[in-house]
């Protein structure tokens, strides 16, 4: 990759590790279904006027929309409100990784490899570890949570593996469009619309920035600059970037935040990012020789 595109993908992984501070933030502000909602409208209501109609069929933007935008965010929101610190939900997210293979395997029909299925067991006992450690003095509810908001993104992914979708912006804006009526709707059955707007009413400059920053930073920016990425360079190439998400993540809450990091979580984030990157080596193809390079050498 060129120097200015490793930056570009470093830039984003830090971008997307911040913003698990920036969610932690915004919580102080809004409760989690609601603060969900707002940050799906806030991405879809000006780019919807520019991108045009979606450019897959309804039944997949409608299935990314429930599992990415409804039942992924909804989840981490609501596991990040409950006391899950914005650094271990940063890493404990990257299981979705665990969970789109899983998935492709059952779905797709696609084998994993042996060394995926090692980096699996790898990851997988990390998250064991953090289990264990953040439920010795913190609800575990909240954990699962997080987690179970992995597994909706792993099915996300397989439902976008299936959609194919040629233009990811234009993608991703109806998904956040179409999730905001039913994160709206959660929040008035769960939350109740006088805590929503009590929300409103008390509306600070802090809980605007967070919706902003989600909204244009981390979900337009972001996802425009990695899909760039993608386009210009193989998968194998750009995936691995995204292994800086956690590290970001856990940085940025530690620094801003005050979230104890210890030897157990640093050893069990180490068994996650180690345990994740196996899953993105790829098989080596064997080369071909050219045709006239094959006579030539037989002559």
């Amino acid at each position: 990759m060129k120097p200015r595109h490793v930056a570009i993908a470093v830039l984003v992984a830090t971008i997307w590790g911040f913003n698990f501070v920036v969610i932690k933030v915004g919580l102080r502000d809004f409760p989690p279904l609601f603060f969900s909602a707002l940050r799906f409208l806030a991405a879809a209501v000006p780019a919807l006027w520019f991108v045009g109609r979606p450019k897959v069929a309804w039944k997949w933007v409608v299935a990314v929309a429930l599992a990415l935008g409804v039942a992924k965010f909804g989840l981490v929101f609501v596991g990040m409100a409950a006391g899950m610190p914005a650094g271990l939900s940063s890493l404990v997210l990257q299981s979705q990784v665990f969970f789109t293979v899983l998935f492709a395997a059952v779905l797709l029909r696609e084998r994993p490899r042996p060394v995926q299925l090692a980096g699996m067991g790898v990851a997988a006992a990390g998250i064991v570890v953090i289990a264990f450690d953040y439920g010795v003095g913190s609800p575990i509810s909240a954990f699962l949570l997080v987690v179970l908001g992995a597994v909706a993104w792993g099915l996300a992914n397989v439902a976008t593996r299936y959609a194919r979708p040629p233009d990811p912006i234009n993608f991703i804006v109806w998904v956040s469009a179409l999730a905001v009526l039913p994160l709206l709707g959660l929040s008035l059955v769960f939350e109740g619309p006088a805590a929503d707007l009590a929300a409103l009413r008390n509306l600070s400059w802090t809980g605007v920035g967070a919706i902003l920053f989600i909204a244009w930073v981390s979900t337009l920016l972001g996802f425009g600059l990695w899909n760039l990425l993608l386009r210009t360079y193989e998968a194998s190439a750009v995936v691995p970037f995204a292994l800086l998400v956690p590290v970001a993540g856990m940085l940025s809450g530690w620094l801003l935040l005050d979230e104890t990091i210890t030897a157990v979580r640093l050893g069990a984030a180490a068994l996650v990012i180690v345990g994740m990157a196996a899953t993105t080596v790829r098989r080596r193809e064997p080369r071909v020789p050219e045709p006239e390079l094959v006579g030539s050498a037989a002559r």
